[in-house]
């Protein structure tokens, strides 16, 4: 059995790897895209995943609220190790 950098099984749903994290994204997606954004995962540093807003997402002035009250609310109950969610431009 493979296991991630933090020891938990590759194939654990709730463990911090960048294949979990997508799995998790794609399912808010179509919800971003019917606004005219997306949202790219540049790096996950620790328990830190680091976001780009694009599109509509990116210039939105409800931007903040998307970050932090659905993509990281929904990473973080999905995968526990998720500490933050910050976005880079």
């Amino acid at each position: 059995m493979t296991t991630d950098t933090a020891g938990a099984p590759a194939s654990d749903p709730r463990a911090l790897t960048l294949e979990n994290v997508e799995r998790n994204l794609d399912e808010l997606r179509p919800y971003l895209m019917a606004d005219g954004g997306n949202v790219e995962v540049v790096e996950i540093d620790g328990p830190i995943v680091k976001v780009r807003l694009q599109g509509a997402c990116g210039s939105c002035p409800s931007s903040t609220m998307t970050l932090k009250m659905g993509i990281e609310r929904k990473l973080r109950e999905a995968i526990p190790e998720v500490a933050e969610v910050v976005q880079v431009l």
